[in-house]
């Protein structure tokens, strides 16, 4: 309701400024726009309450971002401690070569949060030129409404799997290892590279890669003198093999790094829309005064011309008399 409230008075907003002007008024902006006198005082007053409709909207639109961001941030900087200790096990190198590469690009669902989706939009198509070749092969996993939108323009098909609304409902390690599994099923890789926004403050964040490889890349790197997948100095109970623990140790990794990219995403997104949505409050401020003064000027001008009227009215019966 808010966001067609706030397209509604945007493009009202949006019809031409010339309307405001008179055709003697002057060429500088600023003097256009408060110098008239022809212009009606109906249409500014139109013109006001557009605008403090809008800035009342991204005001709350932005309380709504604050609140949301309390909530998820002290979860997003509690998750770093479960991918973590797989880095040193497994590795996270972006940079290694593999045949068949897997982009998941996170993005949001919703618009006005500045350039979050676009900028992992960049990075993930400049993996794309930097992993593709003659015998390599690089698809795309999307989520989100935005980068969706943008990535099926031009590689439309690159793209495996598509998933969107995630942040409908409170976002849990339950509900992200069900979106790891279904990627898992989904697409063959030989490693994934998770590209988000890593939350640092409020006007900070950082696109961030994360790189997560198949057990089979994980085991060929140990076996010729790597230190990834190395378990010998661990104790394993059980009579599994080392691949199948290696596959279970990915697996489970993954899911790990989504949900910290996930809730790190997030973060990011409110964030950037409360810094929007705080301009945008200011700006309509700004443009209200400009207003304010060109009613101003404007009623003033008409009550002068009025007072100009009934004077010379006067003065022509006092000199018919």
């Amino acid at each position: 309701m808010a966001m067609s409230i706030l397209r509604r008075e945007g493009r009202r907003l949006l019809r031409p400024i010339a309307a405001l002007r008179s055709p003697l008024a002057s060429s500088d902006q600023e003097e256009g726009l408060l110098g008239v006198r022809s212009i009606s005082t109906q249409v500014v007053r139109n013109r006001m309450k557009s605008v403090k409709n809008i800035q009342k909207i991204t005001k709350a639109m932005k309380m709504v971002a604050a609140s949301k961001l309390r909530a998820v941030q002290g979860r997003a900087e509690n998750s770093r401690g479960l991918w973590q200790p797989f880095t040193a096990l497994l590795g996270d190198n972006p940079s290694i070569d593999v045949k068949k590469s897997v982009v998941v690009t996170l993005s949001s669902d919703k618009g006005l949060c500045g350039g979050i989706n676009s900028t992992v939009v960049k990075v993930s198509r400049a993996l794309y030129k930097l992993n593709a070749g003659p015998e390599k092969e690089v698809k795309f996993v999307i989520v989100g409404e935005k980068a969706k939108a943008i990535m099926f323009r031009d590689s439309k098909n690159d793209i495996s799997l598509t998933v969107t609304e995630l942040n409908k409902n409170p976002l849990n390690y339950a509900q992200v290892s069900v979106l790891a599994d279904d990627i898992l099923k989904n697409v063959e890789f030989d490693a994934l590279r998770i590209v988000y926004n890593k939350f640092h403050s409020v006007v900070a964040f950082l696109p961030t890669v994360a790189t997560v490889l198949s057990p089979e890349i994980i085991e060929k790197e140990s076996e010729v003198g790597g230190k990834l997948g190395e378990l010998d100095s661990y104790e394993i109970e059980g009579g599994e093999t080392k691949g199948e623990i290696l596959q279970n140790l990915a697996e489970f990794q993954f899911s790990c790094v989504m949900f910290n990219a996930v809730l790190e995403n997030a973060c990011s997104e409110m964030g950037a829309r409360m810094s929007a949505m705080d301009s945008s409050s200011r700006n309509a401020g700004e443009m209200l005064d400009r207003l304010t003064l060109t009613y101003n000027r404007t009623r003033q001008a008409s009550i002068t011309t009025e007072l100009i009227e009934i004077i010379s009215g006067a003065s022509a019966l006092e000199a018919a008399k």
